[in-house]
């Protein structure tokens, strides 16, 4: 069923690649304008243009979600461009991988900094308006959408100050919930298995070479599969909540 989210607006993170970019076009296509928010302004440029061909509403938001100005900047054009805000998907990460002992302290200091930091710069600066939200929107209800990961449960070798990360995402998400719940404002935890998508690519060439072995049996999921559970999360009745949604491909030991 289209347009569901008709009158709604959503702000999506990382929106130039990826499950940013395939939530941004899923949650447009049900009528939802659309904040891309993003460091790669030429790709969310782009993404805008495509959204807007499709007859669709979007607006690129070049800014750097780890920099808390510029992460309250980006909620607050969304909200004064398109006169609310109603949906937000924090999905801007980084997976860093490799033993704990020896490693570069700098792709620690990059994953706490967007993984976490980022997506409480900007939910702590959307939340105002999400509880505004709710008293006018049809749906009666407003959205934080938090992409942690399957490393957010298990923990493995080599993953430690990943894990750490997405353990901290789906353990803030939950005291949200908790706070925010009563006032209408759903939170919802996405947590992927292996999605084929750039986040393997910004590991050092070692560290890509032993993901490649590990996941050589597995067939990945896609953007798009991500993309359809976050939908799926923002277009239930405003009574129904999803919580935690665990997402594996099937062969994913």
């Amino acid at each position: 069923m289209a347009n569901r989210l008709e009158g709604a607006v959503a702000l999506v993170t990382g929106a130039s690649s990826g499950i940013g970019e395939a939530t941004a076009k899923s949650l447009a296509a049900q009528g939802a304008k659309v904040a891309l928010v993003a460091r790669r302004a030429d790709r969310i440029e782009r993404l805008a243009q495509e959204i807007a061909a499709n007859g669709h509403t979007a607006l690129a938001i070049e800014a750097d979600v780890t920099d808390q100005e510029q992460a309250i900047a980006a909620v607050e054009r969304t909200a004064g461009d398109f006169g609310r805000l109603d949906i937000v998907v924090n999905n801007a990460g980084v997976m860093l991988l490799g033993p704990i002992h020896g490693a570069p302290t700098e792709e620690w200091d990059r994953m706490i900094d967007v993984n976490l930091k980022g997506l409480l710069y900007v939910t702590h600066a959307a939340l105002p308006h999400l509880f505004a939200a709710t008293a006018d929107s049809p749906r009666k209800v407003a959205d934080v959408v938090n992409i942690s990961s399957v490393a957010g449960r298990v923990v493995n070798a080599g993953a430690g100050v990943y894990n750490l990360t997405k353990h901290g995402v789906v353990a803030v998400s939950e005291a949200l919930r908790q706070e925010a719940s009563r006032g209408g404002v759903r939170v919802t935890i996405i947590e992927p298995g292996f999605v084929e998508t750039e986040l393997q690519g910004h590991n050092r060439p070692e560290v890509q070479e032993a993901l490649k072995e590990r996941v050589s049996k597995i067939e990945p999921l896609q953007s798009h599969d991500i993309a359809d559970a976050i939908e799926y999360a923002v277009t239930r009745p405003a009574h129904v909540s999803m919580n935690e949604l665990l997402i594996r491909p099937t062969t994913q030991p």
